[in-house]
């Protein structure tokens, strides 16, 4: 940028290669929830700054939350994308409305969008549920599931898979032969199996009260989603000291399950009643630990 005075003017000629150059934008202070739109929150992060996201939007307007809906979508993704690290993860938790028997094909528009920006689809996995309550379509079957897309920027820098699925047996490693299609035999080592092998990429939680949260006062909030979700997917794609943020914090559950796994947050929230109960469960946690 270059700066001349003409006669007391002051004139600003602008260089077209600094205008390119990343912005540096101010320090954002982490273990902290904004109670502001998350646009906002993420126009003040430097580019590739969070590891990882865990939130759920509001689906579709199926509900307001505190009075708020989601309308700036594709905004969300492209600053999402920006604040993200390589390597980093972003977990979408959503779903789909049915209107008059037509399912919205809102999370499916979106997930092609994330991957339109530049993240790459990792895994689209399923959150199984009980059903319960009016879901869906009557003359469907049961609604029980929503997607929990995970997107990364590039390779994901951080993999941890949970091991807690039952192997029907298990066993050491071997050695065998298997014989070619020439009638000789190839001397093979077998590897073996232990008692747990890695988890499906469904994933099931009881929900309702008692089971999504640990602490009544988050059940103020209308839609919470289980602690274990949130720690499950923190504890999978993000290590100790790595920043988690959730645009959508809602009742603080990203936030309670980053501090229980040693890890930083942010969270943006629009509204300051569900602040309040966030504030509370961290600092009820915070009491514990």
């Amino acid at each position: 940028m270059v700066t001349k005075t003409r006669a007391g003017e002051i004139v600003i000629e602008t260089n077209a290669k600094e205008l390119m150059k990343p912005v540096k934008r101010s320090c954002i202070k982490l273990n902290s929830i904004y109670n502001e739109n998350c646009l906002d929150t993420m126009a003040k992060m430097s580019d590739n700054f969070i590891d990882m996201t865990v939130t759920s939007p509001p689906y579709d307007d199926m509900r307001k939350y505190g009075g708020n809906t989601f309308n700036e979508f594709e905004l969300i993704a492209q600053e999402l994308y920006r604040v993200t690290k390589k390597g980093g993860v972003v977990v979408w938790v959503t779903a789909d409305q049915t209107i008059k028997g037509d399912e919205t094909g809102t999370s499916f528009k979106q997930a092609l969008y994330f991957k339109q920006i530049g993240f790459d689809l990792f895994d689209t996995m399923i959150y199984l549920k009980p059903p319960r309550g009016a879901v869906g379509n009557n003359k469907t079957y049961w609604q029980t599931f929503e997607y929990m897309f995970v997107f990364s920027k590039g390779t994901p820098k951080t993999i941890n898979l949970i091991k807690d699925r039952e192997n029907k047996e298990a066993r050491e490693g071997d050695s065998g032969t298997k014989r070619l299609y020439d009638g000789t035999l190839l001397k093979r080592n077998r590897t073996g199996y232990s008692k747990y092998g890695r988890r499906t990429n469904a994933w099931e939680y009881l929900i309702g009260s008692g089971h999504s949260a640990s602490d009544k006062i988050a059940y103020k909030h209308p839609a919470i989603f289980p602690e274990k979700l949130a720690q499950d997917h923190i504890i999978s794609w993000s290590k100790e000291g790595d920043i988690v943020y959730d645009p959508f914090m809602g009742s603080g559950t990203t936030a309670k399950m980053a501090i229980l796994n040693k890890r930083k947050y942010i969270g943006s929230e629009l509204s300051c009643e569900y602040c309040e109960i966030a504030q509370k469960r961290i600092e009820c946690d915070d009491e514990m630990h």
